[in-house]
């Protein structure tokens, strides 16, 4: 008899690699998504549900609600990366309005609910700034001990960061919320950017699965052109790094990953270092740990299994080529 799958919620500002996160959930038998939680972060909340939706629709998705949450950070401006992902979130890609409509509910209580209603079977996969994850922990106290786990992309423990030479986008976007998390108590496992800034979509793998013409490998390739052109000019990658799959992965391969024991604590106050996780590995002082980190990831394994997870999903939504 097989598992049972892991139910999960997935915590998201979409986004280009977001939506490959959310296509890669349906596409894994090993998911049950129970919803999507929406926030601020690569683009504004409007933009981030509409894509959201329209992600959903392109995978199969309407069986998954979809919770509008918060539109800003907890104290500091609103920070986008528009710049990064494109005028509307989405790169060059330009899906159909979607048919589906966010549910009437917050996502913060979405998160509550779903959460408390199963003690220890949900997981929060949180891949965009924190902010609702962190309201949801500071109105409901007992959240932390009934999650499954958290599994968070974001951070930089040693490495400089996407944002500022020391900080990484989603941990900057909402400093505050970050560090409420990271000292919460919560079961945390932490997927930063030093490690998925080498977990790279290349042209090749995106002409595997644009070769069909068909909607899911055309989408793919018109998001990730514009994904691509960014990381060669910013960073002088070849590819682009697909952050929030990789995190998502860890749920169900959990041994992708090699893992340490870290406590991490956020730079909220300097306006030089603002973002900055501060990872003591030794655990001085006496330091307790408060987050699995990712020092090491399987990357072509993960590559392989997210085009033959696409091409798979494609062909049950579309057909055989």
């Amino acid at each position: 008899m097989s598992a049972s799958p892991h139910r999960i919620i997935l915590d998201t500002d979409p986004g280009i690699d977001d939506a490959l996160a959310i296509l890669l959930a349906l596409a894994s038998p090993e998911i049950e998504l129970a919803g999507l939680s929406v926030v601020h972060g690569n683009c504004t909340l409007a933009e981030a549900v509409a894509n959201g939706l329209a992600v959903l629709e392109l995978g199969g998705g309407q069986q998954a609600p979809l919770f509008a949450g918060c539109d800003r950070p907890l104290l500091r401006p609103l920070t986008t990366a528009h710049d990064t992902h494109g005028q509307r979130g989405l790169g060059y890609a330009r899906l159909p309005e979607a048919q589906l409509q966010p549910a009437n509910e917050h996502a913060v209580d979405f998160i509550i609910r779903t959460v408390m209603a199963a003690p220890g079977e949900v997981t929060l996969v949180a891949v965009g700034p924190l902010t609702n994850v962190a309201l949801a922990l500071r109105k409901e106290p007992r959240l932390a001990g009934a999650l499954r786990a958290i599994v968070m992309m974001g951070g930089v423990l040693r490495a400089d960061g996407n944002v500022t030479s020391r900080a990484e986008f989603n941990v900057y976007a909402d400093p505050h919320a970050a560090q409420i998390v990271f000292s919460s108590g919560a079961p945390l496992v932490i997927m930063p950017w030093d490690i998925t800034r080498l977990v790279r979509l290349h042209e090749s793998e995106v002409n595997r699965l644009a070769q069909a013409g068909k909607p899911i490998g055309r989408f793919i390739a018109d998001a990730t052109r514009f994904y691509i052109e960014f990381h060669r000019r910013y960073f002088g990658y070849d590819g682009c790094a697909i952050n929030d799959p990789a995190a998502l992965a860890l749920v169900f391969l959990p041994d992708l990953a090699t893992y340490a024991d870290v406590h991490v604590t956020v730079e909220t106050c300097s306006p030089l270092t603002m973002g900055l996780t501060v990872a003591d590995f030794m655990l001085q002082d006496g330091r307790q740990p408060n987050a699995r980190a990712v020092v090491a990831f399987d990357t072509p394994r993960f590559l392989s299994l997210f085009v033959e997870r696409m091409q798979a999903l494609e062909e049950r939504l579309y057909g055989a080529s």
